[in-house]
């Protein structure tokens, strides 16, 4: 990561915290009425092929003993009613906002992998994860609907790997590595905006509804 990009990310980061503190702080609140402990959901994530982090959420599913791969439908029932909203706001992510303070995560940059698939993927990860990953990116920004779509359609854990695997994967690698070739600053700052924008839409689209 460049001084420049971790410049950006501890400002905004650090704003956002300003910004959005009292919200985080009534979401928790919230959460802690209607859905009770544990109010966060902890999970190991991959910023290099050797190292791994732990990513922070706000919680948007039952607790189960064992969870292991993607959600495709067969965790779709585990979704809680504040948990989808909370999902399609994007408000779930608040909390990743220490991640970047902490240097885990870029603001910009591909979704950090789980462990299984950069054992699996060992030469693609490689590459992909020579960026910091980020809460969003290129892929987020043009796949994240698409694979949301695929992913939905799988009714077993086995399925919902396999689509994963041969399509998701590789697609959101490509999209990745064109981000690397052309990251910069006021790149950044345009797919920010950009997945700004597209939570708007979906926030008009949801009331809509």
């Amino acid at each position: 990561m460049t001084w420049r990009k971790r410049i950006f990310d501890l400002f905004f980061a650090s704003l956002l915290v300003i910004i959005l503190g009292p919200i985080l702080i009534w979401l928790i609140c919230y959460l802690l009425i209607k859905e009770g402990r544990p109010l966060f959901y902890v999970a190991e994530r991959m910023k290099g092929p050797k190292t791994p982090f732990n990513l922070w959420k706000l919680r948007t599913m039952t607790v189960v003993d064992e969870d292991s791969g993607v959600s495709g439908a067969h965790k779709a029932s585990r979704v809680t009613e504040t948990g989808a909203w909370l999902r399609r706001k994007r408000l779930d992510e608040f909390p990743q906002l220490w991640n970047i303070l902490k240097g885990d995560l870029s603001f910009v940059g591909p979704r950090p992998p789980l462990r299984e698939y950069v054992e699996r993927f060992p030469d693609l990860y490689a590459k992909v994860l020579e960026s910091r990953p980020g809460v969003t990116g290129l892929a987020t920004i043009r796949f994240h609907k698409h694979e949301d779509r695929l992913l939905s359609r799988c009714e077993t854990p086995e399925e919902t790997d396999d689509i994963y695997c041969r399509i998701c994967v590789p697609r959101k690698a490509r999209l990745d590595l064109i981000y690397q070739r052309h990251q910069s600053t006021c790149y950044d700052f345009e797919l920010v905006f950009q997945t700004i924008g597209n939570l708007f839409r979906r926030s008009k689209a949801g009331n809509r509804s």
